[in-house]
């Protein structure tokens, strides 16, 4: 018996794919819509959403056409179809929601931190530009949270990105873009990991250094000691910073009085 009304449900659908009762096949696609057959509405809509251009359903059908892909979690194709509604429809009823929409669509395009932030940066901009535009939605608390959300996100590839080269043992590298990512995130929850990562680096680099950059390189280590601890004097790397520090200037003071001599 379920076979039997399967096949009946195919052959109902393979039979509203060929029809040309096109008024017919729109009422079905939203059928299959609110029933939650994504695949079968858009499948449908993609077929008469060209028919319906320039009609008074035009948006109604690329608004429906949209929200079954994204039923789908076909985000990408989601988005492209709320944008091609806002910027042809700007009059539709449709257009405050199609314009968060594909925002959203963005949102969930947005990978994780360690790879490419392209998503992540249309995200941000769209959902901003909608608080812009509507400030009165209720959508504006929630776009302001996703905002945070993916500027954390950023944050934390800009971190991840610094604390590679540390990771690889590129200490001249690891402290240009460890400061780099201080200087564009001064905020960021790894503030005082990255300042410490900066003076390790700085260590490091000295410690490995020929003689003729060494004394200026251990200076600079003192320096970066001086810096992390003034800002971080309860540190959780206070211990190890303190090693480096009078290891630093133990070694310094010897430069100084070989110079002397």
């Amino acid at each position: 018996m379920v076979t039997f009304l399967l096949l009946a449900g195919c052959g109902e659908y393979e039979k509203i794919l060929k029809s040309r009762d096109y008024a017919m096949k729109y009422d079905k696609a939203i059928e299959y819509y609110n029933a939650g057959e994504f695949v079968r509405a858009s499948t449908i809509l993609d077929q008469v959403v060209n028919i319906y251009r320039g009609t008074l359903k035009a948006d109604t059908v690329k608004y429906y056409q949209a929200m079954s892909y994204y039923g789908q979690r076909d985000y990408m194709l989601a988005g492209h179809y709320f944008n091609e509604l806002a910027l042809t429809y700007t009059g539709s009823a449709f257009l405050e929601e199609c314009e968060y929409m594909e925002a959203y669509c963005y949102y969930k395009l947005s990978p994780r931190p360690d790879l490419d932030q392209e998503a992540t940066y249309k995200a941000m901009t769209a959902l901003r530009m909608y608080i812009v535009k509507y400030p009165t939605s209720d959508k504006v608390e929630q776009c302001k949270e996703l905002v945070q959300e993916l500027g954390d996100k950023i944050v934390e590839k800009s971190y991840n990105s610094a604390k590679l080269y540390y990771d690889l043992g590129y200490y001249k590298s690891a402290i240009i873009a460890l400061r780099n990512s201080l200087e564009e995130y001064p905020e960021t929850h790894h503030r005082e990991e990255l300042m410490f990562l900066i003076l390790k680096s700085s260590y490091l680099l000295a410690d490995g250094s020929v003689e003729s950059k060494r004394k200026e390189r251990l200076q600079s280590a003192i320096d970066e000691y001086l810096s992390f601890e003034s800002e971080f004097p309860d540190s959780k790397y206070a211990r190890e910073a303190e090693r480096m520090y009078k290891g630093t200037l133990k070694t310094l003071e010897l430069y100084t009085t070989n110079e002397d001599i």
